[in-house]
């Protein structure tokens, strides 16, 4: 009977690794997923950071060369004001000037924010560049990985089916109902060792008596409380 114990512990342990390879099948391509979007997301991120850049300095250099322009205006009216003869041109003028001196200040308080917004976002380019290439390089050693282990998944799945087949037909046919039965109930955790006196799954304290009988491993014991097998390896 210790034997066939050993062999239902050695079971667990197949059952639970083929349980985590059966989720692999959904979190692997997750991860995969996840990585994949952080690559996407950073060089969309780098893209639209390259296009508003190359936006403000357009617009910067569009005020650039309309304030020259204005000033080119200013300097010839300023000119026609030596020349003037009457009250009603030099009125015209001196409103022309004024517009033209008003539109070059709003453009070139434009201009300063401009060149303060471009600051940042060179600054942020450089970040985004270097976060970049990081995510990139991380990330595509991380994918190749993560797909060998997706296209290997089914590969370790037999294997392990194997070794399940292997150590069942060495266990007792009534024993190995009644893991079945209570692995179907209670999930992974089959058999369990006895710890400090209690079951070592739900923790239910376990008669002194009971306990002997766990040690001698004559027969099958199951906590009265959760139902699963109970096994003495030594506290």
């Amino acid at each position: 009977m210790r034997n066939e114990m050993e062999m239902l512990l050695k079971l667990q342990e197949i059952d639970y690794q083929l349980g985590e390879l059966e989720r692999s099948k959904d979190y692997l391509p997750d991860m995969v997923s996840n990585l994949e979007k952080e690559i996407h997301d950073t060089n969309n991120a780098l893209k639209q950071t390259e296009e508003e850049l190359k936006k403000q300095n357009l617009e910067k250099k569009h005020l650039e060369l309309e304030v020259d322009s204005l000033n080119q205006e200013l300097s010839k009216f300023q000119k026609q004001m030596r020349v003037i003869k009457t009250n009603r041109e030099y009125d015209a003028l001196t409103t022309e000037i004024s517009n033209r001196k008003l539109k070059i200040l709003e453009n070139e308080d434009k201009i300063l924010e401009l060149m303060g917004s471009v600051d940042e976002f060179e600054e942020k380019l450089v970040e985004l560049k270097k976060k970049k290439e990081r995510v990139n390089t991380n990330n595509t050693a991380q994918l190749k990985t993560l797909k060998r282990e997706i296209d290997s998944v089914g590969t370790k799945i037999k294997i392990k089916e194997d070794e399940r087949r292997n150590v069942t037909v060495r266990i007792d046919k009534r024993l190995l109902a009644t893991y079945e039965r209570i692995k179907k109930g209670r999930g992974a955790d089959v058999v369990v060792v006895v710890k400090k006196g209690a079951c070592g799954a739900c923790y239910k304290s376990l008669p002194p008596q009971r306990i002997q009988e766990i040690k001698m491993g004559n027969g099958i014991i199951t906590c009265d409380s959760c139902g699963r097998i109970l096994i003495w390896t030594g506290e």
